[in-house]
């Protein structure tokens, strides 16, 4: 197993001191976070899609091997509701490219207010290229059924595994041969920091579901006060001692 480990996103001024040395230009964050982690989630890409432009700028400034998963528009998710999903999927889809082979899964994030349509889902998700690695993340309970579990086996689309205060908040289904697990907010203090068994049960909840030779995703949310990057080094460091293949991660940050 390869263990992603990473942020939702890099631009957090709370970052300073952390991450990020207090003479580093935000110009060159980006730069500075590929130094200590290999993969990140572009999380705001939900509130404004980059151009095709802006990935490939971002693109060239990355090193070999890193990895960018891409959080879908809100537009597919949230005003049109995965309705008419075409359009949107293409856009996502063409601007999303240009990241080249650093291209990683897409996030799609539903509205907690969008109640289970496993055929809306199923049709949604057939207009993504085929290998293309979706990772869907349901935010309203009705969707925990055999059908909507069923939808994402037959589109080898990966079920978000969600934490909200420590907690999982979403079934722990394996839907295809790769894993995706965000964390929110952990149930330590300070807030939202996650405590040391918490951490340990994520660790052992992934090992005991993914193969030696599967991909597993996880990023930290928690990004008060620069939470998810010391969480994400000290997850990174507790599955490197269950044995687990991790990608980078900072020393810096896990000494503080």
């Amino acid at each position: 197993m390869t263990l992603f480990v990473g942020t939702s996103g890099w631009q957090y001024k709370s970052w300073r001191g952390v991450l990020y040395p207090a003479g580093c230009p935000m110009r060159l964050w980006l730069e500075e976070y590929a130094r200590h982690f290999a993969t990140v989630e572009l999380n705001n890409a939900f509130y404004r899609l980059p151009t095709r432009e802006n990935f490939e700028a971002w693109a060239e400034r990355l090193p070999d091997g890193f990895v960018v998963a891409v959080k879908a528009s809100r537009y597919l998710s949230h005003i049109k509701r995965l309705r008419d999903p075409e359009e949107p999927v293409h856009r996502l889809m063409s601007h999303a490219v240009g990241l080249g082979p650093h291209l990683g899964p897409i996030l799609l994030q539903l509205p907690p207010t969008l109640r289970a349509d496993p055929p809306l889902l199923d049709a949604c998700l057939a207009c993504f290229p085929s290998g293309t690695r979706v990772a869907v993340e349901p935010r309203h309970d009705s969707w925990w059924t055999r059908e909507t579990r069923d939808v994402l086996a037959s589109r080898d689309a990966a079920l978000c595994w969600a934490d909200v205060k420590s907690r999982p908040v979403t079934p722990l289904w394996r839907t295809t041969d790769w894993g995706y697990v965000r964390f929110h907010e952990g149930g330590a203090r300070p807030w939202p920091r996650y405590g040391t068994r918490a951490l340990e049960s994520w660790v052992d909840r992934i090992a005991t579901t993914w193969s030696d030779a599967d991909d597993v995703y996880a990023y930290f949310n928690n990004d008060a006060r620069g939470g998810a990057v010391k969480d994400a080094a000290a997850f990174g460091r507790t599955a490197e001692k269950a044995g687990l293949t991790v990608t980078r991660i900072p020393e810096l940050a896990a000494q503080r």
